[in-house]
This record gives structure tokens, C-alpha cells and sequence, in this order.
């Protein structure tokens, strides 16, 4: 069977790592089966809806790859699929259950739904709306809410992740399903437009679950279908005892894309976040994850979230594209990520530092601290070599002698290359009696003044001879 998914965002604000989670799924469901996803905005929600918050959406989905089938921009038969554009239809809906006697117009205000309450509360019973539902109630007019007239029963139902659930009747009250604004709620406007677009499978945060027996007395009242619901379990902040929020560290996706993290990555982390296919394997492509995803495998509990892991999951990304597609298309990923002194350098030379630098890159934003000693003479520090922990043993002398004796060798190289330069770095060795990491630890600060270098023959090969010469020599000066 065809899967038809749907990811339904609201558009009040940036979007999260779990909203993203919420729409990979989906997205891997439908294409698995050769079926479809549909972008769905859920915005009846007035209040918290913010400018530009569906394009941010649209935007991170394309960042992805998660290509939309149905949706805003690419249209298709179930237009319109903003729900404010949609109200006629909902109305129309909920009018249905009014004939039918599952529905009626409320005219109660607000200030007597409040005494309601305080009276369930000086009662200490649990208070359910039904239970205050009016007796003869008038027909609808705009401004008047509309609520469903629920018949308290018990349901089961099953979870394709939570398994095998069930409820009692006093979960189920009268809810509203048109506001006075004339919008629907969630709760309804959901369930009329899922059954419009066909929806096989409704994927959304365990937080719906307790609400889904409301969900269910109106499938039933509408005579509909269920569709499979799978409940996702929350991800969970780094200290696993709480759902993750943006004071626990979690960017924007934007965010992550914007400090280097790459799309394939995201995607990749997200995915497995509180799912694997049983075995080992960590680093999966789109494809991969399309044909090997199922919804058993998706954990029941939550997942922490591990920044961490993802940088790693990156640095895995950034070394994979390099060494299947080539630098060139490294090199494209990284346009915004170099230092400001990069832009008078060939795209060549840039290419060539990239080359030699990318199997330390954890994110493509590591270009701008890690390479700018490729672009500017770095600013000379000669603590970064006397106070080396390799280095601290050897006299100012002794450091001077030996800049100098490898300025000389250096200097003789006929032919400036990686192997050419090993070579002779191998030869000081043997001639000064020093150790790899003194010879190599004072070249390399020298040139750098960096914490780490790439492999210090490959980092001269690049510098090139006139540059390399001029640092040394600049260094052996001042101490």
C-alpha cells in the first residue's frame, strides 16, 4: 500500500530539531512505498502566528532534501493547504455533526466556563465540560463556538510505536471545534483534513497521546477510517530528565546549517535519533535511510540529544563527500566558511588548503580558525615555542640552531613537494639527532602559530617555498 503522509507544522517561529524529526519520518514512510508527503501549514492559531515562519519551514525542508509532494509552492489536488484558507471547509464539517446531533453551537461565556471550573475545584472533581453542556442549545451563528457532543465510552487503539493502548470514558469531554473567530482548533481541523487528503499514517509528538481518545470519538462520528497513528517519543535534553529546549543548548536548525553543519548530517542524526535498523552502522545516506527505515525500530522512550554526536556524525559527512565526490564538491559546500583573507587567494589555492585540512573539520565554520595562518602571516608568538611542552627542554640557542639548520635544508630542495619536503625534514632528523616532535613541533608553530597543523610536509607543499622561508626565517630572528 501506498503510503500518504503528511508533516504539519505550525508556523510560530524558527523551526527545531524536533519538528525536523517529525517531518523525516514521514518523509521516509511515503518514500518508501512510492507514496507521498504533504507539506501541511497549520496556522488557525492567530496568536502565536509569526511572519515569515512558513517559509523558514519551506526553506529547511529544501535545505534537507525532504521535497514535498503536495504542499505550498508545488500545489496539487487538495489545495489550499494553509488551514486559514480552509475555514469554509471546516465549517462545513462541523455543521455535518450538528444534523447529525454530535455537535452544537455554545453560547456560554468564558466568565461562566471560569465558575465552572471553581466549582469542580471546590468539589475537587476533575472537571469535563460535558458535564455543563446546555440543555438547549441555539443554532450557530458566526462568533459562537461550536463543540462536540461526545458519548463517554471506553476505546483502544493501537500505537505503532506505544503498542497497544487503551482509555476509559472520563477521558472524553465536549471539545471545541470552531472558535469564535470562526478557526478551528487543532484537535478538529486535524481529523477534517486528514480525511480530505487521504492520510494512511498521522505521525506526531507523544505529547498528543492522552488527547488521541477525543481523536478517535471523532473518527467515529464521522464514520472514518483511523488512520495508523504512531506517537513519537520526545527528544530529551543532554541530561536526559527533561524534553529538549532552546535553554538546553539546541539551536535552530537554520542555526546548525548557518555554523557549517551539512545537510546530509542533520539528516542523518535526526533520523537515528530513537531509531536503528539493529545493527552498527552510524553514517547513513537518504537513500539508505529510505530503505532501511521502519517504524518498529523507533524506541518507545525519549532520546537524548548529543551535540557531540552530531558534530561527529559532520566530521564523518565532511570526509565522506570529500572522498567519494571529490574536493571540488567539498569546496562548493564551504564558499561562506573562509576567513575574510581567503577572498585574494586563487579558488585553486583554496581548493589546495581544503584539501589537506578537511579530515580535522568537525563543521565547515572550523575553516575560519583553522586555515587563516594559510591566508596572513599569523601574529608571531615565541612562548608558543619556548613554553612548548616538547620544545620547554631545549635553550633559545639550541631552538635558533635548529630554525637555521632547517632554513638550510630546506632551502636546497630542487623540487618543493610533499614527498621532497618529508624527505628532507626525515634527513635533519638523523643529522640533528632530534626528536620527530621537536623538529616537527618548532616548524610547525613557526609557520602557524596555531594549536594544530595538517601533516607539516603537506602544510609547507601549500605555503609554498617563498612563504615558508620567510616565516622561518622571521622566527630563528627573534628568539
Amino acid at each position: 500500500m501506498k503510503a500518504i503522509t503528511r508533516f504539519a507544522p505550525s508556523p510560530t517561529g524558527y523551526i527545531h530539531i524536533g519538528n525536523v524529526r517529525s517531518a523525516i519520518y514521514p518523509y521516509l514512510v511515503a518514500h518508501q512505498t512510492d507514496g507521498k508527503m504533504i507539506l501541511r501549514i497549520e496556522d488557525t492559531d492567530r496568536e502565536r502566528y509569526v511572519e515569515g515562519a512558513t517559509e523558514l519551514i519551506e526553506d529547511t525542508l529544501k535545505w534537507l532534501g525532504l521535497d514535498w509532494d503536495e504542499g505550498p509552492i508545488v500545489g496539487g489536488p487538495n489545495e489550499p493547504y494553509f488551514q486559514s484558507e480552509r475555514k469554509d471547509l471546516y465549517l462545513e464539517w462541523a455543521q455535518k455533526l450538528i444534523a447529525a446531533g454530535r455537535a452544537y453551537a455554545d453560547p456560554t461565556p468564558s466568565e461562566k466556563i471560569d465558575e465552572y471550573r471553581r466549582e469542580c475545584a471546590e468539589k475537587k472533581v476533575p472537571f469535563l465540560y460535558r458535564n455543563f453542556r446546555p440543555e438547549n442549545p441555539p443554532e450557530w451563528e458566526p462568533g459562537m463556538p461550536i463543540r462536540f457532543k461526545t458519548i463517554p465510552k471506553a476505546y483502544e487503539w493501537h500505537d505503532e510505536v506505544m503498542g497497544d493502548m487503551h482509555t476509559g470514558p472520563e477521558v472524553l469531554d465536549d471539545i471545541i471545534l470552531i472558535k469564535k473567530d470562526g478557526y478551528p482548533t487543532y484537535n478538529f481541523a486535524h481529523i477534517v483534513d486528514d480525511a480530505e487528503m487521504n492520510i494512511t499514517h498521522v505521525m506526531r509528538g507523544v505529547e498528543y497521546l492522552s488527547s488521541t481518545p477525543n481523536y478517535l470519538a471523532l473518527y467515529e462520528a464521522f464514520g472514518l477510517v483511523r488512520p495508523k497513528l504512531v506517537s513519537l517519543p520526545h527528544i530529551l535534553a543532554p541530561t536526559g530528565n527533561k524534553k529538549l529546549g532552546k535553554r538546553d543548548g539546541a539551536k535552530s536548525v537554520t542555526e546548525y546549517r548557518d555554523d557549517g553543519v551539512l545537510a546530509e548530517a542533520m539528516l542523518n542524526y535526526l533520523a537515528c535519533l530513537g531509531w536503528n535498523d539493529g545493527t552498527e552502522q552510524e553514517i547513513y545516506t537518504k537513500e539508505e535511510l529510505i530503505e532501511k527505515f521502519s517504524l518498529d525500530r523507533i524506541q518507545n522512550s525519549g532520546a537524548r540529544y548529543d551535540e557531540t554526536k552530531l558534530l561527529w556524525v559532520n566530521g564523518q559527512w565532511i570526509r565522506r563527500i570529500f572522498d567519494t565526490q571529490g574536493a571540488r564538491a567539498l569546496y562548493d559546500r564551504t564558499v561562506n566558511f573562509w576567513p575574510e583573507a581567503a577572498a585574494n587567494f586563487s579558488e585553486d589555492y583554496r581548493i589546495r588548503v581544503l584539501s589537506i585540512i578537511y579530515d580535522r573539520l568537525k563543521t565547515l565554520s572550523d575553516l575560519k580558525t583553522m586555515t587563516g595562518y594559510f591566508f596572513e602571516e599569523p601574529e608571531l608568538d615565541v612562548k608558543m615555542i619556548t613554553e612548548n611542552k616538547f620544545l620547554k627542554k631545549l635553550s633559545e640557542a639550541e631552538i635558533e640552531d635548529l630554525l637555521k639548520k632547517a632554513i638550510v635544508a630546506l632551502s636546497d630542495i630542487q623540487d618543493w613537494n610533499a614527498e621532497s619536503l618529508q624527505e628532507t625534514l626525515n634527513n635533519l632528523l638523523a643529522e640533528t639527532g632530534k626528536k620527530p616532535a621537536e623538529l616537527f613541533s618548532l616548524v610547525r608553530i613557526s609557520l602557524s602559530f596555531a594549536p594544530f597543523s595538517p601533516a607539516l610536509n603537506l602544510t609547507m607543499e601549500v605555503l609554498g617555498r617563498e612563504v615558508t622561508l620567510a616565516r622561518l626565517n622571521k622566527v630563528a630572528r627573534s628568539i
